[in-house]
């Protein structure tokens, strides 16, 4: 049907032509371009704050993304890449947007990892309350609107454009070898005194770091060559077609993109990603009055990968894996006269290459290396398609500047893996030496071998959304002074998906009516009336009004008598929005309302000794429960200066999102809550309030010097949150949540290491030596034997325990957003070149070194942040006497658990202040006139880099990731034609 439908479009077009567009006619259809808002289109400069616009179509000419939202922190004040004002997402949604806002792509809430930057014309980021009111109490966190490039040339016009690019890894996980792994853990053994001493012998530690048989005494690097490459490559190619003539215009986009993996041995070498997509769209013209369109497209997304997890095994395997085997071993290993132990090999399924055979041990029965030869193979497989059509109807003969637009929509995703999974055996091998010579004399075969040749299908997902709108809009001036606009509309979508009982929908009506005098006094009233299937009957419905007042001083008579005013606007906002995102405790979205009950099997026993069951309220109802409600204030400035030479616009926001669900409310008397089986007649009540504020800012200058064209614009976000409200009773005010950032880190103040001088020292009737801490020091009740080189905390409240109660604010871990986001952009133009440049920061936030390669205890892998542990001094006595580094980076090592150690402190607190060089593309446009009457209309080769530098004083362990693939920079290069 679409081949047709572009068929139709192509042979009512006008006889083809090439089209040709001269840099003066782009610049003019630029000014002309109208901002896509909710519903409808808007002129720039009648935009009343809480909105930002991307032009995709001009951005691509010098900046070559990968994904649609890529860059847009630089250019967007506001955004700081998740959140919009800091806002969180709903968690039921499970469109494929992570914790995204709301993505409308085209008038349709779809996923933003489905169209391309190839694809898109314009990006609008709606961060105002006011702004996103229309569309229900779903959007009521912020939306970003996507809308595709449509046909426009007459004629007929063809773009290519072919990118490839190569990955490198920033930075890798440094882990200490087997030799030095051995001997520290041997210290740690030392350290907690066990019974049976150290755990490797010198002469074990001496033979792994000789290597002279790593089968026998592995010194396995994960990160090495042996297993990861340099570097990998990505390449794209892309084609857009587009034409039409009086009665229709059609677009065309055609893509596909692959690309490969960092692993570098056995099928791991052939991972690759790739993804096949076709979208386009016909506008048509039917009658005077009546013109339709429809949208289409087509996505294929295949992942291929081996079996296992190599980057999380990578982190967690040690060298010496795990004692006497190697991941994989050498057949000639085994001695010619174990007959056993070659019948047991000869008969396996899962000899490499005839030589090598899985080692192992009964605890460790496989391996990241023997899962990627052996494990089989999977691929995760993807498949969506969107389709939407409307209608706009122009109803100017019934009333001037009226009009009715609809539009349908249903798209459909399917994801689900093809694997091969078939089960190996690992070989524990039994090892003698010879002369000197060490050789396999026995062999012990752990778990049988599956190879069964089947593709299994598993992981099987769907996702279908329908959606409907429908709109009365109004445009009209009177008396060329007087512009009145307004539109009345009902709105739907509804997405079912397999994971999921409820249906995730949302329904609403809205209306706005705004006025405008000359673009000089403007006033906008917006309602929408939303429905909640998560509330309890009587409260499912509500109105959301937003009210928004502007004034334009720079068309002040006055003004204009004022050099260098070249537009001020200044515009104000009130809206009190009711969304039902947040209307959920834990996993529970629905009948939260509702009273609950449970029965258990653990009942009452009677004298005969029978057993009964036994039922218990879980929560009481609540048939008052109510939406949560957005109350935001919002004042903003835009003005440009000096006949456009600087230009800015700064919006102040303060938002309540009032009315979050508790279900212990401490205003309740204890005895509804506690009983038999942990019962509670407690109801869910809306409490809590969260508030947000800050300021929103983009800064641009830009000036023509000779031959050169600079422009540069700084972007930001400033953001504070915090608890306004919040149901608590704590001992201490120091731990009070209200008033204190939503994401506060809680943790303990770090007072060092516990020394010898803190402890008292006697000989337990085994002979080892106790440490007993001092009477007149607090007792730690965090978990974990205690000794010296330990953390050591601060006792904040003084009761001479060390427990959660003197966890204190350690600041805020940026989970919102840091309290202060940067970006920069900068493009400078001389002749045919165009050098762009983009940069972001984030400074104010703090993170957490909780993750064992920088803690290490118990038979963690060791990092090389294990050099920098405590070590003891001993006096002749063998007693801890002092500390070879007092001022060490790490507690003392320990072969046992220690939660006192591995607590959030300000012993493993770091800053997240970074700066990065995000971008850097140069560009290079062949001049019109040698392209002049040939085939090819225009011709641009680029060159760019991604991630190019952090700068930050954290800069190696934000560029580290553990238990992941490593983060890259990237270099690519692409070319543009134009026919």
């Amino acid at each position: 049907m679409k081949t047709n439908i572009f068929l139709f479009a192509m042979l009512a077009a006008s006889p083809l032509t090439v089209n040709a567009q001269t840099a003066d006619d782009a610049d003019s259809i630029a000014a002309k371009k109208k901002v896509h808002v909710a519903f409808r289109d808007k002129d720039a400069d009648h935009l009343l704050g809480g909105v930002s616009y991307v032009d995709m179509e001009e951005l691509q000419k010098k900046d070559y993304t990968m994904s649609s939202l890529e860059d847009m922190y630089a250019l967007v004040g506001g955004w700081n890449g998740n959140n919009l004002w800091g806002m969180d997402n709903d968690r039921l949604d499970n469109n494929d947007n992570g914790n995204l806002p709301m993505v409308i792509i085209d008038g349709v809430k779809r996923p933003s990892n489905n169209v391309l930057p190839s694809e898109i014309e314009q990006i609008t980021f709606l961060k105002g309350a006011q702004a996103v009111v229309l569309y229900g109490a779903k959007a009521a966190k912020g939306a970003i609107l996507i809308t595709t490039k449509r046909g426009k040339v007459d004629g007929l016009q063809i773009k290519a454009n072919a990118n490839t690019g190569w990955h490198f890894a920033k930075e890798f996980p440094e882990y200490l070898g087997s030799a030095e792994y051995m001997t520290l853990y041997n210290e740690a053994c030392l350290n907690d005194q066990l019974p049976t001493g150290a755990k490797y012998t010198q002469q074990d530690i001496y033979n792994h770091a000789l290597g002279v048989n790593p089968y026998r005494y592995p010194n396995v690097n994960y990160y090495s060559s042996d297993y990861v490459r340099k570097a990998y490559n990505r390449s794209e190619g892309t084609l857009e077609i587009q034409g039409g003539g009086a009665r229709a215009h059609f677009y065309t986009n055609i893509n596909y993109y692959r690309l490969e993996d960092l692993i570098d041995f056995g099928p791991a070498k052939d991972n690759y990603t790739d993804r096949f997509s076709v979208r386009g769209n016909v506008d048509l013209v039917i009658n005077k009055v009546v013109k339709g369109y429809a949208d289409a497209s087509a996505t294929f997304y295949n992942e291929n990968k081996n079996k296992g997890d190599f980057w999380s095994d990578a982190s967690t395997m040690r060298p010496n894996f795990p004692e006497n085997a190697a991941p994989l071993i050498s057949i000639d290993m085994v001695d010619p006269n174990a007959s056993k132990a070659l019948a047991i090999l000869n008969k396996s399924l899962n000899l490499l290459n005839g030589g090598y055979f899985p080692g192992g041990t009964k605890a460790t029965q496989t391996n990241a290396i023997a899962d990627c030869y052996f494990g089989g193979q999977t691929k995760a497989v993807s498949r969506q398609f969107q389709f939407d059509a409307g209608i706009i109807y122009d109803m100017n003969k019934f009333v001037q500047g009226l009009s009715f637009k609809t539009q349908f929509a249903i798209d459909y995703a399917a994801n689900y893996s093809l694997s091969y999974d078939n089960k190996y055996a690992v070989f524990i091998p039994t090892w003698s030496n010879y002369n000197s010579k060490d050789a396999i004399v026995a062999i012990t075969q752990q778990n049988d071998e599956v190879v069964s040749g089947h593709m299994v299908m598993s992981n099987s997902a769907y996702r279908q959304t329908i959606s409907w709108n429908g709109h009365f809009d109004y445009d009209h001036t009177f008396a060329r002074d007087h512009h009145v606009s307004g539109i009345l509309l009902a709105n739907m979508f509804t997405t079912t998906s397999s994971s999921q009982y409820h249906r995730y929908a949302n329904a609403n009506l809205g209306l706005e009516a705004s006025y405008d005098y000359k673009g000089r006094y403007f006033a906008d009233i917006s309602l929408a009336g939303v429905h909640s299937a998560r509330l309890p009957e009587g409260h499912r419905e509500a109105i959301s009004p937003s009210f928004t007042i502007g004034w334009n001083l720079a068309k002040e008579p006055l003004m204009k008598r004022v050099n260098g005013v070249d537009d001020l606007l200044i515009s104000a906002s009130y809206s009190n929005l009711n969304e039902d995102i947040d209307v959920y405790m834990g996993e529970k979205y629905f009948y939260l309302y509702d009273a609950s009950w449970s029965t258990t099997g653990s009942g009452f026993t009677w004298n005969e000794g029978s057993s009964t069951n036994h039922t218990f309220s879980q929560s009481g109802a609540n048939p008052s429960l109510d939406f949560i409600h957005r109350k935001e204030f919002s004042l903003s400035l835009r003005g440009s200066f000096f006949k456009k030479l600087i230009s800015a616009e700064l919006t102040y926001f303060n938002t309540d999102l009032d009315g979050f669900i508790v279900d212990n409310l401490t205003t309740f008397p204890s005895h509804l809550k506690g009983g038999l089986s942990g019962s509670s007649f407690m109801p869910a009540i809306n409490n809590n309030i969260q508030n947000r504020k800050g300021l929103d800012f983009s800064i641009k200058a830009q000036k023509q010097i000779g031959d050169v064209n600079a422009a540069i614009g700084v972007v930001g976000t400033y953001l504070k949150t915090n608890y306004k409200k919040y149901d608590e009773i704590v001992e201490w005010d120091y731990q009070n949540v209200e008033g204190r950032p939503l994401d506060v880190i809680w943790g303990y103040n770090c007072l060092g290491f516990y020394t010898i001088d803190d402890f008292t020292v006697s000989t337990t009737s085994e002979g080892k030596t106790k440490y007993t801490l001092k009477s007149d020091l607090p007792s730690p009740k965090i978990g974990g034997t205690i000794q010296p080189g330990d953390l050591k905390y601060e006792d904040v409240n003084g009761d001479g325990v060390i427990n959660n109660k003197d966890q204190v604010d350690l600041g805020k871990s940026g989970a919102y957003g840091s309290p202060l986001t940067l970006g920069l952009n900068i493009t400078l133009k001389y002749k045919n070149f165009t050098l762009f440049m983009l940069g972001n920061g984030q400074f104010g936030a703090y993170g957490m070194k909780n993750n064992t390669y920088y803690y290490m205890q118990g038979d963690d892998k060791y990092s090389v942040n294990a050099r920098g542990r405590i070590q003891y001094t001993y006096d002749d006595n063998g007693v801890i006497n002092g500390f070879v580094n007092p001022n060490a980076s790490h507690p003392r090592l320990t072969t046992q658990n220690s939660a006192n150690n591995a607590a959030a402190s300000t012993f493993w607190k770091y800053s997240t202040d970074r700066f990065n060089i995000r971008k850097i593309q140069l560009t290079y446009d062949f001049p019109e006139e040698m392209l002049k009457g040939k085939i090819v209309k225009a011709l641009s080769i680029y060159l760019n880099g991604n991630d190019l530098l952090t700068i930050s004083k954290e800069r190696e362990l934000l560029e580290t990731s553990v238990g992941y693939a490593p983060q890259t920079r990237f270099y690519n290069l692409g070319v543009k034609v134009t026919l």
